[in-house]
């Protein structure tokens, strides 16, 4: 029986959860604590009881809320601030020299427990908020604030934003292992595919294609049909890309543009690989827009057309894409006997615009370019030139 990899996703924010989970636990028994051992200077002792024991209730109750991302909703992380936020502003009331002193407010160091829920939930920019609150009413609380008031705030508020982002860039981290991880099995299950599939189908369409050609009359055609078919399966047990057929590609490409989601070039581009068109690409996707993938492709299969007219039924085309930072290059090249020099200016005088709108124009209106280098003899090369914007990096 084949070996079936397995991906296996690793969280690296749930340890964050169960250290907030534990922070809360101890920090709500601390302000408790505080009450116990500092009760004779409250002057309404019975406003700090209710509200601790209220405290102490609310963050029982709600530990399996902060356990994990999916628990923790932001109904809750806003009713959570609001308790702290409570607490703090309920601190005045219970003890009236509190605006004079530096003394810890009622739910003390757990309202940061709020904050950091909120950072690990929604990253940096969450925290910033929440702990931009929590800021407001410590210093409404403190009504004259001091510098010990200023600096607390302004550790509160910084912390919290680092973790946040620590926690954004964690997550985009995670995401990337993940990705990798799949790649490397899906490209294990690739391999092994291959050697099975070269040990039986390819070496069968081979024989097929082989005795067809020496046979000759109907056994010709089926020899050339089982080479593109040998030539199809090539493609996709070496790169994972499906070579469908022209219909299919036209309707995956009226779907990208639908979900307006970005398309990978190279699922357009496969259908054209074959018997005498090879077809190299990175081996990674090539993500465009909709639209500008739908007209590199139009282009692409203008430049093919080409070939098919101009250079013989026995020439043979390279089709090759490259990827880079700022662009997105494609070149189709032949080994026919390329184009006479002024030809194409003939071509356009004649009316025949073929070469100046169907490749040509369409890179025109993408912003990228067309370049077609001819020699007499030596074949011809098309590149095709698209610029990428940041969405698409």
């Amino acid at each position: 029986m084949a070996r079936r990899e397995r991906v296996v996703r690793m969280s690296v924010e749930q340890p964050l959860w169960r250290a907030l989970t534990a922070y809360r636990a101890l920090t709500m028994v601390y302000a408790v604590l505080i009450f116990i051992f500092e009760r004779e200077r409250f002057e309404r002792p019975w406003i700090a009881a209710g509200f601790l024991a209220f405290l102490a209730v609310w963050t029982l109750a709600t530990l399996p809320r902060v356990a994990n991302a999916v628990s923790c909703t932001k109904r809750f992380l806003v009713a959570d601030l609001t308790v702290a936020v409570t607490g703090i502003l309920l601190t005045p009331l219970a003890d009236t020299h509190a605006q004079q002193i530096d003394g810890p407010t009622l739910p003390s160091i757990w309202a940061a427990g709020s904050v950091l829920a909120f950072a690990i939930k929604g990253g940096w920019r969450w925290a910033a908020v929440a702990s931009s609150v929590v800021a407001v009413a410590n210093l409404i609380e403190r009504a004259h604030p001091s510098r010990d008031t200023l600096h607390n705030v302004l550790l509160v508020w910084v912390a919290s934003i680092a973790i946040g982002y620590v926690v954004e860039v964690a997550r985009a981290s995670e995401r990337t292992l993940a990705r990798a991880l799949e790649i490397e099995a899906a490209t294990r299950e690739r391999e092994r595919l291959a050697r099975d599939i070269h040990d039986s189908v390819l070496q069968v369409l081979a024989m097929v294609q082989r005795r067809g050609t020496a046979l000759g009359g109907e056994a010709a055609e089926l020899g050339r049909l089982a080479g593109e078919q040998e030539i199809a399966l090539r493609t996709l047990v070496s790169s994972g890309l499906v070579p469908a057929s022209r219909a299919s590609q036209d309707t995956a490409v009226r779907t990208a543009g639908q979900d307006d989601e970005p398309c990978d070039l190279r699922t357009l581009l496969a259908p054209y690989a074959g018997s005498r068109i090879t077809f190299s690409e990175p081996g990674a996707p090539v993500l465009l827009p909709p639209a500008a993938a739908e007209e590199l492709a139009a282009a692409v299969s203008a430049a093919l057309d080409n070939v098919r007219r101009h250079a013989g039924a026995d020439a043979h085309a390279w089709l090759l894409v490259e990827e880079w930072p700022d662009e997105v290059i494609v070149t189709v090249r032949d080994d026919g006997p390329g184009i006479p020099e002024g030809r194409l200016a003939q071509a356009e005088g004649e009316g025949r615009l073929g070469v100046a709108l169907s490749i040509r124009g369409r890179l025109r209106d993408l912003g990228g370019t067309a370049e077609l280098i001819s020699v007499p003899g030596q074949g011809t090369e098309v590149e095709l030139k698209v610029p990428r914007g940041e969405t698409q990096r």
